[in-house]
């Protein structure tokens, strides 16, 4: 079999992940930097290279990870170099996969957290439009709960995506896969503004051109990472007690279509899911919505049965 050093083997599935495989740049470097804390404890703990890792290593390994990592972030690194073993099999390069069985922690599932249609709206509204930035700022949140999105698909919109006849943008998702997503009338119109107004200044800004619809204050497009940190700014202006990420106006988007009615397969279309479990999540959000709504509302939750108490005879 043929012997590859570590930093062979890591630029080897590098390249299989950006060529092969299309992952964003955002995942190439989550995955690389989970391998490479695996090589970083073999290298300090002297205890060889990925080419001969063993299963005991490995369960080594994982053990090592307990106190520095959460379960979810350990169980995401142990996925990761998994692949890795998995495509180094495919290869021809090893013969078993040295993760294979290994027992990881068990991950509390919290429920996404999400925003109150009343909350939403508020935000929505108070965002300040008199700037060129703030007119940018409304078309980012509207079209994050709009269209469902994650911070990361709209990060990647290109003006060349909006379909303005059928209203429809096309998004790129996860590992290439494109889809195309309704966007309401209102927030349609907020983006031509933006594009007429805010945009173009934006743009003037830097000699070369760029076709994202989101550019940042330079005048360059806007990442995740920016995203973040207009979404902070945002609330500390706002005066908001909200503690949410911009991943709350997609949890948001999927709690209030269920909430609404809309069939949850749809729902699942809509936010690029590829498994019908993944969207059930929000089914338990809902329900719970649905529940407080009726103790709030039915005329009998609020009997109090001490008062019946003294009307005994």
């Amino acid at each position: 079999m043929l012997k590859l050093t570590n930093n062979d083997i890591v630029l080897t599935y590098k390249d299989y992940l950006l060529n092969e495989k299309h992952y964003s740049e955002n995942t190439l470097t989550a995955y690389i930097n989970d391998i490479q804390t695996l090589v970083d404890f073999l290298t300090n703990e002297d205890l060889g290279d990925l080419h001969y890792l063993t299963s005991r290593i490995a369960k080594f390994y994982v053990a090592s990870l307990h106190g520095r990592f959460s379960p979810k972030s350990i169980r995401r690194k142990i996925s990761s170099v998994r692949s890795l073993y998995d495509y180094l099999i495919s290869e021809d390069v090893i013969e078993d996969n040295p993760f294979e069985g290994v027992a990881l922690p068990k991950v509390k599932k919290d429920l996404p957290k999400f925003i109150y249609e009343d909350e939403m709206n508020r935000f929505l509204n108070n965002i300040d439009e008199k700037s060129v930035l703030g007119k940018r700022n409304k078309v980012i949140f509207e079209l994050l709960y709009g269209a469902g999105l994650r911070v990361s698909e709209l990060t990647e919109i290109r003006i060349t995506d909006i379909d303005f006849i059928n209203a429809q943008i096309l998004i790129h998702g996860k590992g290439s896969k494109d889809r195309l997503v309704p966007i309401h009338d209102f927030a349609l119109a907020e983006v031509k503004s933006y594009l007429n107004e805010a945009r173009l200044e934006l743009a003037l800004k830097q000699k070369e051109h760029h076709d994202a619809l989101f550019l940042n204050y330079r005048g360059t497009p806007l990442t995740p990472r920016g995203v973040r940190k207009i979404l902070n700014q945002e609330l500390e202006k706002q005066a908001s007690a909200m503690k949410i990420s911009p991943h709350s106006f997609r949890h948001s988007f999927a709690t209030h279509l269920l909430n609404r009615g809309v069939d949850l397969r749809i729902v699942q279309e809509l936010l690029g899911h590829v498994s019908l479990s993944t969207t059930q999540i929000y089914t338990k959000i809902s329900r719970e919505k649905l529940q407080g709504e009726y103790l709030k509302a039915h005329p009998r939750a609020f009997k109090k049965g001490k008062e019946d108490e003294s009307e005994n005879v």
